[in-house]
């Protein structure tokens, strides 16, 4: 809940920060509607991440063919339900869905709320790995739960997406009149510039939001060390995922997997470290 009043709080802050500045600036008297925009921007920039996290649950599912174990099947996927309970007890918080869905290694957590998420692991993941190794990428999941990562992901998007729109908005008006001189309405200078402004500040929106993706990687396999009370799984996990070619997912889940593959433009579009990096920093927990 704290979060949740937190996301709307943003919103409010967000959309009044941006009228607030350009109404300094004086933009009103040049016959820019700053506060129409402003809300624009904020309902535009927002909608499509909420309505993408409080859709994830049902989405990740029909997107994977994941399987809830509810009731769980055989002794494994017991085991696998028993696990989940004891991590997110030790972790606070209420006991998610836990799933199953076909495919090469990989393992990821979605959901809206901490006590009513869901987390999934792939077959291949768990016919690759040992029950310690499972565990620890369980507890990475459960970390990503307990620290809120899905709404706080959702929080920035929303910022970033909010300042890519008004901003290119507010270029597009400011070129359309200085260099295109219309003084009715917007015309096509309006359009051009706002097109190639969301182009160039989106690339620059989603550095920032991976950049972020990257961090939440490090504390998640932190979490998995400090519930499991050793990084030495987590370690061997991330070995082990960095001899396998990481399983497929759904674009809208890349972000929420254990593991993404070959990083692409020098990293800085990647949703997640490196593995050698993510090992270097466990391995540094360690007591000397």
């Amino acid at each position: 809940m704290k979060r949740v009043v937190l996301f709307l709080l943003t919103n409010l802050a967000v959309g009044a920060v941006l009228a607030i500045v350009l109404s300094l600036f004086g933009a009103g008297r040049s016959g820019l509607n700053v506060i129409g925009l402003a809300t624009f921007s904020v309902v535009v920039g927002f909608a499509g991440s909420i309505i993408s996290l409080l859709i994830s649950k049902p989405v990740a599912k029909f997107s994977t063919g994941a399987r809830v174990l509810d009731p769980p099947a055989s002794a494994d996927e017991q085991w696998l339900v028993n696990t989940v309970k004891h991590l997110a007890d030790k972790a606070g918080v209420g006991m998610p869905e836990v799933a199953i869905y076909e495919g090469a290694p990989n393992a990821f957590a979605t959901g809206a709320f901490r006590n009513s998420a869901l987390v999934a692991v792939s077959t291949g993941l768990l016919e690759s790995m040992t029950r310690d190794e499972v565990e620890a990428v369980l507890g990475h999941e459960m970390g990503h739960v307990a620290n809120g990562d899905m709404v706080t992901l959702t929080l920035i998007q929303g910022v970033v997406n909010t300042f890519v729109i008004f901003f290119a908005r507010v270029i597009g008006y400011v070129v359309d009149r200085a260099v295109f001189r219309t003084e009715n309405g917007v015309g096509f200078g309006y359009s051009a510039t706002v097109f190639v402004c969301q182009m160039l500040f989106g690339v620059l929106a989603a550095i920032i939001v991976a950049w972020f993706s990257r961090q939440r990687e490090f504390r998640a396999d932190a979490a998995s060390a400090d519930l499991l009370g050793s990084p030495r799984p987590m370690v061997s996990a991330l070995r082990r995922l960095g001899g396998l070619e990481p399983g497929h997912l759904p674009d809208s889940l890349q972000a929420s997997g254990i593991a993404e593959g070959e990083n692409k433009f020098l990293g800085l579009f990647a949703s997640h470290p490196p593995v050698a990096e993510r090992i270097a920093a466990l391995e540094s927990r360690r007591p000397a």
